[in-house]
């Protein structure tokens, strides 16, 4: 079973692959995740696809809103995750 903090860890691979500037430890849980790394709708489209790929998790395009904040994207894996 994968725990929260492995969720977290691969969702940040998945950001930093996209966006290698970004640096992890600076990544506030809960504050808006476009605002803190400068991703523009291109790239915030390859990391939920990215999140996709390597996760399993489905995230249909009505759920795209839903994801504000790293907190929000991994409760959504969370809920979501299908693969191991």
């Amino acid at each position: 079973m994968r725990t929260e903090q492995d969720i977290r860890g691969d969702i940040l691979a998945v950001l930093t692959a996209i966006a290698p500037e970004v640096e992890p430890d600076d990544i506030d849980d809960h504050e808006l995740l476009r605002d803190q790394v400068d991703l523009d709708s291109m790239d915030w489209l390859n990391f939920l696809v990215g999140i996709h790929k390597r996760l399993h998790v489905d995230i249909p395009e009505a759920d795209y809103k839903k994801l504000r904040t790293l907190a929000d994207v991994v409760g959504y894996v969370e809920q979501h995750a299908t693969g191991p």
